[in-house]
């Protein structure tokens, strides 16, 4: 029988869209990749890709103790039936009780991906302060353990783990990213340049700062700007920061914002971009920047953890300061009004990619974990 590695998220969604590379590294290093995730139709994609699928009960948000008993064991029992030479976990909720699992399990390695450091530690509301005082002793306990490494996607996020001594420096790895298919995402011309087009791609979460990039089109509209502003993802009903239905009807009812919904096929729409933004509260590493810097498109986002990874500001794009609408608005007049500068941007942003985010070198990195673990 072939060794096998459990690939475990909160959702299939993350896995199909940023995990699929890891998964064909493994097959072609002998390892069967198995995901493990809520039932979504994400996972049904996966399986029609030939990849084997474990459905598990998952409350992204939920802080009921019965049901979050109810997750930890079932993720025991999946670990003791299937006997895989390792777990990787991905997300918070995922790395704590999988972290656990694996322990009361036995497993035999453990890999924990910090893709930034989630709604726990970002979000004001009663739930994350609730739930914060547990998850850092859980971390402290869990993270340190032998047979396993930690890997962090920014060094902000590592040195926030670092100042509350949740790990052991030499069991943790950087890799930032994911990675980007070079291939893909590479620079096109745009077919209509009648129109200039402000992008923002990502889920409507409201840390992703929706709010702001429609307040900020709101106000270029008001100064004049014919720009098209586009919003390109999905509500997201399981995240306790989605924006609200009443909410989103209202701004689309203002007419300001086209809500594309999700995309298939995203490079398409960003070929048609003439910049893409994201004013993100914190991110671990934003590939959708990555994707349209490897585009050749410049970039505007907030001055914020995993966004300064992407952008060098005045360079490939602008950094801007959080939630300042006024500051984002006139960083993005200000590529909009100048063509060239946004080009020797764009072409820096593809050079910055080239070299430091291939996919290929982020799935070598990522495969090095595993051999220092000695799986293989």
């Amino acid at each position: 029988m072939p060794k096998k590695a459990l690939l475990v998220s909160n959702t299939g969604w993350y896995l199909y869209n940023f995990r699929r590379p890891l998964a064909r590294g493994l097959r072609a290093a002998g390892v069967e990749p198995v995901f493990v995730a809520p039932a979504d139709k994400y996972l049904e994609k996966l399986r029609l890709e030939g990849y084997r699928c474990i459905e598990i009960n998952m409350d992204r948000a939920g802080v009921n103790p019965f049901t979050e008993l109810r997750t930890l064991l079932a993720l025991v029992a999946i670990y003791r039936g299937e006997k895989p030479v390792v777990v990787h976990h991905f997300t918070i909720k995922c790395v704590v009780y999988g972290s656990l699992a694996a322990n009361i399990s036995g497993a035999h390695a453990v890999i924990n991906a910090i893709t930034g450091l989630g709604h726990v530690f970002v979000s004001k509301e009663w739930k994350a302060f609730l739930v914060r005082p547990l998850v850092l002793p859980l971390y402290r306990l869990l993270l340190k353990q032998e047979r396993g490494r930690v890997i962090f996607q920014n060094f902000e996020d590592l040195a926030v783990f670092q100042t509350h001594n949740l790990i052991v420096p030499e069991r943790t790895v950087l890799i930032r990213g994911s990675g980007v298919d070079l291939s893909r995402f590479s620079p096109r011309a745009r077919r209509d340049k009648s129109r200039e087009v402000v992008l923002l791609v990502a889920r409507l979460l409201a840390e992703k700062g929706i709010q702001e990039f429609v307040e900020a089109a709101r106000l270029l509209r008001q100064r004049g700007s014919k720009a098209v502003f586009q919003i390109a993802g999905d509500r997201d009903p399981g995240n306790p920061s989605s924006i609200s239905e009443p909410q989103l009807a209202l701004w689309k009812a203002e007419g300001i914002v086209e809500f594309l919904g999700h995309v298939e096929g995203i490079e398409a729409l960003i070929a048609e971009a003439t910049l893409v933004v994201l004013p993100s509260y914190r991110e671990g590493l934003p590939r959708t920047l990555l994707e349209a810097a490897a585009m050749g498109k410049p970039i505007v986002t907030t001055d914020v953890p995993g966004c300064r990874e992407v952008v060098q500001d005045g360079q490939n794009g602008y950094l801007v300061p959080l939630k300042d609408v006024k500051a984002f608005a006139n960083a993005i007049a200000k590529v909009l009004e100048n063509p060239q500068l946004g080009q020797q941007m764009g072409e820096r942003g593809r050079k910055k990619v080239v070299a430091e985010f291939d996919e290929k070198q982020v799935i070598a990195a990522t495969l090095g974990v595993y051999k220092s673990l000695g799986i293989l």
